[in-house]
């Protein structure tokens, strides 16, 4: 197997990280697969920055209540404060010391979808992202659980609606459909018996959780061939022990990590027995992902296209281009189709090939266009690039060989240019 080349660990950095900063590359650089894998997952306590000044909870909903006014001025303070909080995030996944944490926060991000267009309460919202980034390398069973109880999933699924004598399916049909199985691992009579088994789950006046044995009802259901009368988190407990359910979470990180492809499903296989032994430990799927022959396959290189995110904020913490306000770059992602706390549906962002299309080709070749401009900000760029060689710098910012020309005209930053506005550099 040998030992990693730069462009092998390159390619790690790229697809776990937020971009490819030189050091990272350059440190994993000789290591073994094993030994680069261990390192980069090695753990860390992930730090969540103080949240910007938020409304209580309690102050939002009393307002909202309200006719006229009071409603108006709750839907005012709500888009400032989502605004403040987008940028709140953004700050963060280019200032954070653990990018691959911060990346697997993005990612439940994407998996337990919430919005801030539906839940109308950025404080949970805020709460929920902590949630996540807090959990987003440990335990998949734990993460799982704690993300049925949040407050701001409840009020985004309708969960906080699902009382006895009028179930609300909602959130049944996603912890089934797009959190653990699938569709095609259950039917319409689990989803019936699993909202049963929640009602009663819900939300507080300060925004907490809250059970009430009031609105839950304790009838007998049947569930995946089962029956009994079911709390919620033996719902939840029922769906872990399906092997599915870890072969659907290895599936999503080979979407995340390795191809947009059809998964192989041999691998899949092989992943979700290890993350299902380990008891839904993420660590474990993550390193059986990374030290995989698939991760490392030549054909599945340089095929993956950057979201947004890995665009912007991988671009500017890769490179020392001049940083660009926070409200801008919150405005770009939103542009390039990545608006950070409110994806598109319920099943977040379809990624891979639906993140470019007419209008947000236009607006990655104007952003790459502005960061790579000459101006006397950008000349002090060159002092800061690596002490390398011109070769050197290619595989370190494209996956790939360049498709374009590079310059005739010798100079680093000329050639950085030319490699950012190459069509390889949209890809990792």
């Amino acid at each position: 197997m040998g030992r990693l080349s730069f462009s092998d660990t390159r390619h790690l950095v790229s697809r776990t990280a937020l971009g490819q900063q030189w050091g990272g590359v350059k440190a994993l650089e000789g290591k073994t697969r094993a030994e680069a894998v261990k390192i980069l997952l090695s753990p860390v306590v992930p730090k969540t920055p103080p949240p910007p000044r938020l409304t209580p909870y309690a102050n939002m909903q009393r307002m909202s209540m309200q006719n006229g006014s009071g409603k108006k001025q709750a839907r005012r303070i709500m888009m400032r404060e989502s605004t403040i909080l987008k940028r709140w995030w953004m700050v963060h996944l280019l200032q954070n010391k653990t990018p691959v944490n911060e990346r697997m926060t993005l990612f439940w991000h994407n998996h337990f979808t919430s919005s801030l267009e539906k839940v109308e309460q950025p404080k949970l919202m805020y709460s929920q992202n902590k949630l996540l980034r807090d959990n987003a390398m440990g335990n998949f069973r734990t993460l799982l659980h704690k993300i049925a109880r949040d407050p701001a999933m409840l009020i985004y699924l309708d969960g906080s609606e699902n009382v006895k004598g009028s179930p609300n399916e909602n959130f049944a049909r996603e912890l089934l459909e797009l959190f653990t199985l699938g569709r095609g691992h259950y039917n319409e009579n689990d989803i019936k018996a699993a909202a049963i088994a929640f009602t009663g789950w819900g939300v507080d006046r300060h925004g907490n959780y809250v059970y009430d044995a009031k609105k839950h009802d304790f009838r007998p259901v049947t569930f995946m061939g089962r029956k009994g009368k079911f709390t919620g988190d033996q719902i939840i407990d029922i769906i872990l022990e399906k092997p599915r359910t870890a072969e659907y979470i290895a599936e999503k990180f080979w979407h995340e990590f390795v191809s947009n492809a059809r998964p192989d499903p041999r691998f899949i296989k092989t992943w979700g027995a290890a993350f299902k032994k380990s008891n839904y430990n993420i660590n474990t799927l993550y390193s059986s992902v990374l030290n995989s022959e698939a991760f490392w396959s030549p054909k599945y290189r340089g095929t993956i296209v950057k979201s947004p995110i890995d665009l912007l904020v991988g671009t500017l913490r890769s490179l020392p281009f001049p940083k660009l306000p926070d409200t801008e770059l919150v405005h770009i992602s939103q542009l390039l189709g990545q608006d950070l706390f409110d994806p598109p549906t319920v099943k977040g962002w379809a990624g891979g090939n639906n993140w470019i299309d007419t209008q947000t080709l236009l607006v990655r070749t104007s952003l790459l266009n502005k960061l790579t401009r000459h101006s006397q900000a950008s000349a002090k760029m060159q002092s800061y690039l690596p002490k390398t060689s011109g070769e050197q710098v290619i595989k370190w910012l494209l996956p790939l060989s360049p498709v374009l020309p590079l310059p005739s005209t010798p100079g680093k930053r000329r050639m950085v240019r030319a490699l950012m506005l190459d069509p390889v550099f949209q890809l990792k």
